[in-house]
């Protein structure tokens, strides 16, 4: 279905969330239709944030909000979900577009099959009414559901369109760029020839493909494939726990912007022997590349904030490699943000191994250590 239809549908002139590789269409069609207009359209650092914001519009203007999200993004909306927008606490009309990653029987990546398999049941157990949009649906369907959801968005519920791969199309081309000079996959080269043998932690995406595609073994290396804002935690976790070992955390902006707050937590827990690399390419890039906040935000002066000690910003390699040999030297928690262009090979590749193996071998390294 035409993206520009089912917008129409929908009715709505406010739209936040997300982005999502499954609602490529709809996030470009709503870059190119309102850009980050934020009277019209907001992404928010996560998807509770943004069941508040529609919360928000609602209070405000009386109109209905759309929130679109990835299916994983359902555990961020379960406490606004259930103790905000619920009719029985402030009953706040809501339409949620949730693209349906690991939908069962489709092919799709290990973070996703379990969320893929739970995704109606979590609507249900919500009481979200929802309907899921396919390739054939018609628009006279779309609109006789779009009917039967108004009944249920006027008593103060939220409905939800699950939307299959494929499902929307559109027609209008976006470009996402940036004026970084840097290449994440060339600044995580940088990384791991200075970290060596010292364990590494990777966030979610492309950074966790990149650094598996520049490894010949990788028991050093845990991808964080899913999670998405939490691998800095799992790096403090270890940190605290291995005092005597360095390491290295492999962040993105979107994904430290998701969950920020992990850098005050961090940052009071002060490890020695953490070090904290945000690649900054001011995008979600992995779904699409639409902007994050990043761009506009001063990511160190965040850091030196909450307390890491040694802070850098770098936006070519010179300034790279002297501020990871620092790092690597220095016994003192650090931050790096490393500045990069948006964009990675066609030909990028991703994990051989499965994620319970790279747990495996993950965990048996570091313990040795």
């Amino acid at each position: 279905m035409d993206v520009k239809i089912f917008a129409e549908i929908l009715g709505a002139d406010f739209f936040t969330g997300v982005p999502d590789s499954q609602l490529k269409a709809l996030c470009d069609y709503l870059m190119g239709t309102y850009g980050l207009n934020p009277e019209h359209h907001v992404i928010t650092a996560n998807e509770g944030n943004a069941l508040a914001l529609a919360t928000g519009y609602n209070l405000a203007t009386g109109k209905i909000p759309v929130v679109y999200m990835q299916n994983s993004g359902l555990g961020n909306i379960v406490n606004p979900s259930t103790s905000l927008t619920n009719p029985k606490v402030y009953n706040i009309p809501v339409i949620l577009v949730v693209g349906w990653r690991g939908e069962p029987g489709v092919h799709d990546e290990p973070q996703h099959i379990y969320q893929g398999a739970v995704t109606n049941e979590l609507l249900d157990l919500l009481g979200t009414e929802h309907f899921t949009l396919s390739k054939d649906t018609e628009r006279d369907e779309l609109e006789a559901v779009m009917m039967k959801f108004r009944e249920i968005l006027n008593e103060g519920r939220d409905v939800a369109f699950v939307v299959r791969k494929g499902a929307l199309s559109y027609d209008g081309k976006v470009n996402y760029t940036n004026d970084y000079r840097m290449v994440r996959e060339e600044i995580i080269r940088h990384i791991i020839s200075v970290s060596g043998d010292d364990p590494v932690i990777s966030t979610t995406g492309k950074t966790s493909r990149e650094l598996f595609e520049l490894r010949t073994t990788h028991e050093r290396d845990f991808l964080t494939v899913g999670s998405m804002g939490h691998a800095s935690s799992i790096a403090l976790g270890a940190a605290l726990h291995k005092p005597d070992v360095k390491v290295w955390c492999i962040d993105g902006d979107g994904a430290v912007i998701m969950h920020m707050g992990a850098m005050a937590v961090i940052g009071k827990a002060a490890p020695h022997n953490l070090v904290h690399i945000v690649v900054n390419n001011s995008a979600h890039e992995s779904v699409g590349g639409l902007p994050t906040a990043a761009g506009s935000i001063n990511l160190p002066a965040i850091a030196e904030a909450c307390g890491y000690t040694q802070v850098f910003s770098v936006s070519d390699y010179d300034e790279l490699d002297e501020a990871l040999k620092r790092a690597k030297a220095n016994d003192c928690l650090t931050f790096i943000e490393a500045k990069s262009k948006i964009g990675s090979r066609e030909n990028l590749g991703r994990p051989t191994t499965t994620a319970l193996e790279n747990m495996k071998a993950f965990s048996g390294y570091v313990r040795s250590l």
